[in-house]
């Protein structure tokens, strides 16, 4: 006779999270390069699809500047930072290519991005009602702090210096919770609840590193803005494989299972 488990036992559940790894303070150094390595591989696929990232920005600023003038748009390009990791999740399959030998295709990686794409839609939300949380805290701040006719130097000022503050901290939880999420559901069968939390977690463990890889990325995305958006056509993808490095080296998700070839 086989022992049946009581039902008003209370069993607790049982916490996933992906083991991280400690990260050096350069890290980031050696993934932008291995990064620029795989674009070289790469080149056309990268090209058309940081082409693409341009329009869409383009887009995007010209929206911005119609419907709510250089308060909107301002908003918007300091909000690129959450947009920016959802953009560049197809080219998460570009570098899963190159890192199982194969020659990567515009066609391939439009299909790798399907059988993800449940999560990925999951978390695009999340990082929309961010953007748009964030959007509308920037137009809360130009109310108390009105620019209109030719505002004072002092103002303006104190305008970027409240917004970038505010900015600061959505930008900081997108930041942790995108760093490393978004390869990791592109390449393995996991959750995405799980995906954020070991992202985050990793993050806080390497606090030195990512410090420095937050800082090339707004560098790097500060070129891409500086030349009128067309840097962006190499820097997004440049970036992007250099994340999924980032992501192999602080991250093992062996437990995991790879996510099948379509």
């Amino acid at each position: 006779m086989t022992d049946k488990p009581d039902p008003t036992e209370y069993i607790p559940p049982k916490t996933q999270i992906v083991p991280s790894q400690t990260l050096s303070a350069g890290a980031a150094l050696g993934w932008l390069r291995a990064g620029w390595r795989d674009f070289m591989r790469a080149k056309r696929v990268s090209l058309v699809y940081g082409l693409f990232v341009f329009l869409v920005s383009v887009l995007a600023a010209w929206l911005a500047w119609n419907l709510g003038g250089y308060v909107l748009l301002f908003s918007a390009l300091s909000g690129f930072v959450f947009i920016a990791p959802l953009l560049a999740f197809g080219l998460y399959s570009v570098s899963r290519q190159l890192c199982e030998g194969r020659a990567p295709s515009l066609r391939s990686t439009f299909r790798a991005i399907r059988r993800p794409l449940g999560n990925s839609m999951v978390f695009t939300l999340v990082l929309l009602v961010v953007f748009l949380l964030w959007t509308r805290a920037g137009m809360m701040v130009q109310v108390f702090f009105p620019l209109g006719g030719e505002p004072e130097w002092g103002k303006i000022l104190t305008f970027l210096a409240i917004g970038s503050a505010v900015g600061s901290i959505f930008a900081c939880i997108s930041f942790a919770a995108s760093a490393f999420s978004l390869p990791m559901l592109a390449n393995r069968d996991i959750d995405v609840i799980t995906a954020v939390i070991s992202s985050i977690r990793a993050v806080l463990q390497n606090k030195p590193a990512m410090l420095v890889w937050a800082f090339l990325i707004c560098l790097l995305t500060a070129i891409g803005f500086l030349t009128a958006g067309i840097g962006l056509i190499v820097i997004i993808p440049w970036l992007a494989y250099a994340t999924w490095r980032g992501y192999r080296a602080a991250l093992d998700p062996s437990d995991w299972p790879v996510l099948p070839r379509e």
